[in-house]
């Protein structure tokens, strides 16, 4: 037992590093994402973020938005606790047939003008849940969504340029 255990300690872990993001393309985005928020609003862009039933792939890359590296205030983009306050719904998971009638709740709440925003392939079309007698679908099958942003989780990169896009077609 004792040789198992100072092996495992020795012994180096076997998973392969991430690589590292590009600190010029996230400067770059970083000035065209707070420029349209600007431009659009006028202020700073409130998101409400709902997990309709996930297994917290996409909610983890989400919360990896507010460390220190992405920093999404720097962005002009913030997180509100209240459906109340914000202008985009950011939704991730299949909808649970527990979840449909929250999320039809949070969307009414919402006020207008607002958006949704489907993350990951479960909100598009529920993805490897699709089927299940526990889910009703993907996002758009409960309330309009105005973008999807695909991934098995969507790295924060392609959460912020999804963000972009979606400041930038309305």
């Amino acid at each position: 037992m004792r040789k198992l255990l100072l092996q495992s300690l020795l012994q180096r872990p076997l998973t392969v590093a991430a690589p590292a993001p590009s600190e010029q393309a996230l400067a770059e985005l970083a000035s065209k994402v707070g420029q349209a928020a600007r431009r659009r609003l006028g202020r700073s862009l409130a998101i409400r973020e709902v997990d309709a039933g996930s297994c917290n792939g996409c909610e983890l890359e989400i919360h990896a938005l507010n460390n220190a590296f992405y920093d999404l205030e720097r962005f002009g983009f913030h997180f509100v606790a209240s459906p109340r306050h914000a202008d985009v719904l950011l939704v991730t998971g299949p909808v649970t047939a527990n979840m449909r009638e929250g999320l039809e709740r949070t969307y009414a709440a919402t006020p207008d003008p607002k958006w949704v925003v489907a993350v990951g392939d479960c909100g598009r079309d529920g993805g490897v849940f699709d089927g299940s007698y526990a889910c009703v679908g993907g996002v758009s099958a409960v309330i309009p969504v105005d973008l999807h942003i695909p991934g098995c989780p969507p790295d924060p990169m392609r959460l912020l340029q999804g963000l972009l896009a979606l400041l930038r077609s309305a």
